[in-house]
């Protein structure tokens, strides 16, 4: 093929929805123009000779954390962590200061993302008792991925606990709702459970009935709303059986985290560093959600991205705030789990990018092909290389996989035909632009 194109991807094995070929993409306009062997001209041609060209990963959960808490991450800095990933457009979550949870708040959020944002971008509605009669009309604007439901491990306006509350929210609107799924409830009958200085408790206070509870009461409360529900981080093996039956309205999600890093391990090495919610449980239960992801069950892989400083990790536990960083890890530590022979190639596809195109209706996103956007994550699969703090891009400095060998590593990170990283190195500007959804085009 001849012709002119804005850039031309030579060299790689690229990975179309039918498999690996060597083949060259061009590019026009930010959007690809045809897959081929080519002499052509362009204005940029990028080698990937050795290389594997991936459609760009999309990370379905992060917490960026602006407005109202940048000392622990900003738009800005969170997305540049994404794409140093690899990492080509990211769900954000609603628990800012204050919440997004109101028109103006979205238009807030996507005013401060415009080419401050390294990675394209949407952002979730946090559900309220309050905001429930609008919710039909917040989902549908433009940019927002649709509605967050917090049944438990939030505060204020955004926990929405008790199953009437949780039923409004469920009758207003139709797109897929993202769950928080830990029983309020039971964990407040729990707290008493947590021991002073010991972080090891944390999943004794959310144990697995906590999650097994609120996954159980959603998806009763979800059947008799006929509304379709993607319940996130799940982290027991039982979750993903009792979902396994009702795929018909429900799609979950699994962290690198919980499918990494066990209890017994982790607590005593990082002690507070490895406190999240739901939380790191052990090596049997990470084990238990390999057996299912193989069984096909779990849909999409999100970081669930969620940063504190380190000084506010080194206050005494339970004191100490819940989450860790992970977008810009998320596609490393699952490359090194494919080496490890967890999962194929055509499995991490499917959980970072075709799947959450399938479950929430993105608009030219999630695969190789013709007239899609040209996003492409450039991964060396032979390269091994250690997790370094001088790596990480995220505010808060810090990683639980610091110092882990990894063999597979992002080279590049292309969004709509604009190299924003290459080798460790950003190239040119914050390019973002909102992510669009079916059920917001017309």
């Amino acid at each position: 093929m001849t012709g002119s194109f804005d850039l031309i991807i030579k060299n790689g094995s690229v990975y179309l929805p039918g498999g690996p070929v060597a083949a060259d993409i061009g590019v026009i306009g930010g959007r690809i123009a045809a897959i081929g062997a080519f002499a052509a001209d362009a204005g940029e041609v990028i080698d990937c000779t050795g290389l594997h060209v991936l459609p760009g990963v999309i990370d379905s959960q992060v917490h960026f954390r602006e407005p109202g808490l940048e000392h622990k991450e900003d738009l800005e800095s969170g997305s540049r962590a994404a794409v140093m990933g690899g990492v080509t457009a990211v769900f954000e979550m609603p628990n800012t200061k204050p919440n997004t949870d109101t028109a103006d708040r979205v238009a807030d959020k996507l005013a401060r993302a415009h080419h401050r944002m390294w990675c394209d971008h949407a952002f979730y509605v946090g559900a309220t008792c309050a905001n429930a009669p609008e919710l039909a009309e917040l989902e549908r604007i433009p940019g927002t991925a649709g509605v967050k439901i917090f049944m438990g491990a939030s505060t204020g306006d955004l926990l929405v606990a008790d199953d009437g509350a949780l039923a409004r929210v469920l009758a207003s609107g139709k797109r897929r709702v993202a769950i928080h799924a830990e029983d309020e409830f039971r964990m407040n009958e729990r707290a008493n459970l947590r021991v002073t200085g010991d972080p090891s408790s944390h999943p004794v206070w959310r144990d697995d009935e906590s999650a097994m509870l609120a996954t159980r009461r959603i998806l009763g409360l979800a059947r008799a709303a006929k509304r379709r529900i993607h319940i996130l981080h799940i982290t027991t093996p039982a979750e993903l059986e009792l979902i396994a039956q009702h795929k018909d309205i429900a799609t979950c999600e699994l962290t690198p985290q919980h499918l990494t890093l066990a209890g017994e391990d982790a607590y005593p090495r990082l002690g507070t560093y490895a406190q999240m919610n739901p939380p790191i449980r052990s090596g049997a239960h990470r084990d238990g959600l390999w057996r299912w992801l193989a069984q096909g069950v779990p849909d999409v892989i999100g970081s669930d991205h969620a940063p504190h400083t380190i000084e506010e990790k080194a206050k005494t536990y339970p004191d100490s705030p819940s989450g860790m960083p992970g977008v810009q890890t998320l596609l490393p530590l699952l490359l090194d789990h494919m080496h490890h022979g967890r999962l194929s190639m055509q499995r991490l596809i499917d959980l970072t990018s075709a799947g959450a195109q399938r479950i929430f209706g993105l608009v030219g996103k999630g695969r190789i092909a013709a007239g899609y956007d040209a996003d492409f994550t450039i991964v060396d699969l032979k390269k091994r290389w250690t997790v370094t703090p001088d790596w990480l891009e995220s505010r808060c400095g810090w990683s639980p996989f610091t110092g882990m060998e990894l063999t597979g590593k992002p080279i590049g990170t292309i969004i709509r035909g604009h190299r924003v990283m290459w080798e460790d190195t950003l190239a040119g500007s914050a390019v973002g632009e909102p992510v669009r959804f079916e059920a917001t085009e017309f």
